[in-house]
């Protein structure tokens, strides 16, 4: 009993879904006409713009605007040739009197449609209807453009010197709708708008001039609509206005392309009913394998949720709603804990990036009071040693004084006051530094900084064996205290040279590079020798960090280096090569940006 209710149940359906079909198919060709009538009326509208684009082309032409019959003629000629849905090209003066066509007519002076005075008086384009054309002889319409004289009237419009005309062939027109897509038995008509055939996209010959109804207003044409024809066949007609007649462009299918199209839906709905009837027997088995098969799944599922597998799980068709609802229970359930799982993800990456920041500022602060400390012990340093110097220069320059001193000895005598200069320098640059202050500013040509270092450095590089290799590109110079860098820079190969002593390296190079980099001068001191280790680099410009054996190093040298490069505004870093061999420090220096420097 449940079966034959069922397949009763069937087979109303299915007769709802065929007639439902017929009407949905009925209301797709309906507007699917209109559709097309839309589609149509925008190739004649492209087709119309290509012919506007040309005229307004040829009423510039000198022959034409001139009206020039003998150098208008083969031009109107040639154009013809080029458009085959063209009857004609002429060319009529402010009179109408025709001066240039493209086809000679039987009579020598045809009269002018009403279009061309239409033209002359309003000094726009028009557009024929339907006519009869006065020199072709065939049913056409023409589309007449002004020809301007290039002078303003009275109103202030341009003057009219003729009326450039293209008449059309209708009969060809149809070539327009080939490309549309419409279903066997339909028709395209173009009527105008004394309800007469301008076009038709079948035995166009037969039809053109013939009535196709009424005249009609642009405002009281339906957009689709059911009509029955001379032929005995209902056709879906689908309407568009084209403005520039105005014309009427109908799209008309057939009645029976409703049944045709739903025919397949037809034999798929008595299909279904076969196929229906076969199953409904193993109905009930298939839907509790269904059951089965859902409730295995769910289990895996909590068992996969139970292992710690959060990962989406596949959703999965149910056969009713509860076991889908189930499912989404589920699903719900892993999504919040894999959003749970995440927040903690979140929350402990948060808690190391605090923990890293909290870090970095403890070593500020430890650096901070490695710097006060170091202020204090370069500010009494400085004060102890002010004293010797100023004795030594001044025992200096009372020798200098002396008459009978040789030429080498004078030398010397030179050599120890500017080196005792360089060191009063350094002793103020110490005070500064543990005041955080820089000495006076001026232009300084890092390749004179170089130009010291090697004079300094050369005799007792060479006696060890050690190349000193200069590459200075760069001639930018920076705004900056000349000794501090000589200073800094010195420490850097002095440091270089001991490092390669220390492992009696051979042959021991160092390296001073000066390049430009971008809006800063890029001063590089390099080695060849053992390098600094990776634990180390953190390291290097703390106060009071020394890799050196006990009593041969204070560990103050590369952190007064750090402080001089900052005060001077710029930046100091050290590179480790990945190979572990040799050392690199890097100063960058902004150029002094005043032009002309």
């Amino acid at each position: 009993m449940a079966a034959i209710v069922l397949m009763l149940l069937v087979a109303f359906a299915v007769v709802w879904s065929g007639n439902q079909a017929r009407l949905e198919r009925t209301v797709e060709v309906e507007a699917e006409a209109g559709r097309i009538a839309t589609t149509a009326t925008a190739l004649l509208a492209e087709y119309f713009g290509s012919l506007d684009a040309m005229a307004s082309l040829l009423v510039r032409h000198p022959a034409v605007s001139a009206l020039e019959r003998k150098a208008c003629n083969p031009l109107f000629v040639q154009i013809l040739s080029e458009q085959p849905l063209l009857n004609n090209i002429l060319l009529r003066d402010a009179d109408g009197r025709l001066v240039a066509t493209a086809v000679e007519g039987a009579t020598a002076q045809p009269a002018p449609p009403p279009v061309v005075f239409q033209v002359l008086a309003s000094g726009r384009p028009a557009v024929s209807q339907l006519e009869v054309g006065p020199v072709t002889g065939r049913q056409t319409v023409l589309l007449a453009y002004p020809v301007p004289a290039g002078s303003l009237t009275g109103s202030g419009s341009v003057s009219v010197r003729g009326v450039l005309g293209i008449s059309l062939n209708l009969q060809r027109l149809e070539r327009l709708f080939a490309n549309l897509a419409l279903p066997a038995g339909s028709i395209v008509t173009l009527v105008d708008r004394n309800g007469r055939v301008m076009a038709r996209s079948r035995e166009s010959e037969k039809f053109i001039g013939a009535p196709f109804g009424t005249p009609w207003e642009p405002t009281n044409v339906p957009r689709t609509f059911l009509r029955k024809e001379a032929d005995g066949v209902e056709r879906f007609y689908g309407n568009a206005v084209i403005d520039r007649g105005p014309w009427l462009l109908s799209v008309a299918i057939p009645r029976s392309e409703v049944l045709a199209r739903a025919a397949p839906l037809f034999r798929r709905d008595l299909a279904i009913v076969a196929v229906t009837n076969f199953f409904v027997l193993f109905l009930a088995l298939w839907i509790s394998r269904l059951f089965v098969r859902d409730l295995k799944r769910l289990r895996n599922a909590a068992q996969r949720i139970a292992d710690g597998d959060l990962s989406p799980a596949t959703r999965n068709p149910a056969p009713n709603l509860e076991l889908a609802q189930v499912q989404d229970a589920f699903a719900n359930m892993a999504a919040k804990l894999r959003e749970t799982r995440d927040a903690l993800d979140r929350q402990f990456e948060q808690e190391r990036k605090m923990h890293e920041m909290l870090q970095s500022l403890q070593r500020q602060v430890v650096r901070q009071e490695r710097l006060a400390a170091v202020g204090q012990l370069v500010s009494g340093v400085a004060h102890e040693l002010n004293n010797p110097l100023q004795a030594i220069l001044g025992t200096v320059e009372l020798l200098e004084r002396h008459e009978d001193l040789r030429p080498e000895v004078l030398g010397e005598i030179a050599f120890v006051k500017t080196q005792s200069g360089r060191a009063r320098e350094i002793i103020r640059n110490l005070s500064r530094f543990s005041s955080q202050q820089t000495g006076p500013t001026t232009l300084v040509d890092m390749r004179d900084v170089i130009a010291e270092i090697v004079l300094l450095r050369k005799a007792d590089l060479d006696k060890a064996s050690i190349a000193l290799d200069i590459e200075a590109s760069s001639v930018r110079k920076v705004n900056a205290n000349f000794t501090e860098l000589e200073q800094v820079t010195l420490n850097f190969v002095i440091n270089a040279q001991q490092a390669i002593e220390g492992v009696q390296r051979s042959p021991g190079r160092i390296l001073i590079r000066l390049t430009d980099n971008g809006e800063n001068v890029r001063l590089e001191v390099g080695d060849n020798g053992p390098g600094v280790r990776l634990d180390d680099e953190p390291k290097l410009f703390q106060p009071f960090f020394t890799t050196k054996p006990v009593g041969e190093g204070t560990g103050l040298g590369l952190s007064i280096a750090y402080a001089l490069v900052e005060a001077n505004g710029g930046a100091l870093e050290a590179l480790v090569p990945v190979k572990k061999s040799g050392a690199k420090f890097v100063m960058r220096f902004p150029v002094y940006a005043k032009a002309g420097v």
